[in-house]
């Protein structure tokens, strides 16, 4: 699977509930998610533990640059027993905590992030499929990041995972 997306801090949570909400997105509710991420050679992998909702084994590779970028990722269903089993095998190397808002707009999924320990973020995820392509998740997200008034300044080329482990480095 391969979504475009991008990522930035939030200032103004109202504010881009607002944008939302003007653009027809649907607020599906919020998600407590749990992610658990495990050493592996390349990309990302990680257990997402999430309520409401059933846990998920994600692994997805991305270039970390502060632009709209191409994600490829692999979803799998989880049960709770795999989180001792890869934390064992692999290693746990950070957990992200984070309570998500979730709109949909088409194709598009809007995250408005309230993440534990590192602040409030907005992330813009267009799915891509048959119908829609690279150019098409490329213009709605520039979309998206002209109507919320992203700056480049707020971009943010890094994932939590990473944001995290800076925090753990320091203290």
């Amino acid at each position: 699977m391969r979504n475009i997306e991008l990522k930035a801090r939030l200032a103004d949570r109202a504010g881009a509930e607002a944008c939302c909400a003007r653009l027809g997105a649907v607020f599906e509710g919020d998600i407590h998610q749990i992610d658990t991420y495990f050493g592996v050679p390349e990309g990302r992998l990680k257990l997402r533990e999430k309520e409401p909702g059933g846990d998920e084994l994600i692994f997805y590779r991305r270039d970390d640059v502060a632009e709209a970028k191409a994600s490829e990722y692999l979803i799998s269903p989880a049960g709770p027993e795999l989180k001792g089993l890869l934390s064992e095998a692999l290693g746990v190397i950070a957990v992200v905590d984070k309570v998500r808002g979730l709109w949909l707009w088409g194709n598009v999924r809007i995250h408005l992030d309230c993440v534990r320990r590192l602040g409030d973020f907005i992330e813009f995820e267009a799915v891509l499929d048959e119908s829609h392509d690279d150019a098409d998740g490329h213009g709605k997200v520039h979309r998206l990041q002209e109507t919320v008034r992203i700056t480049s300044a707020a971009r943010i080329e890094r994932s939590y995972l990473d944001l995290v482990r800076d925090l753990d480095e320091v203290g």
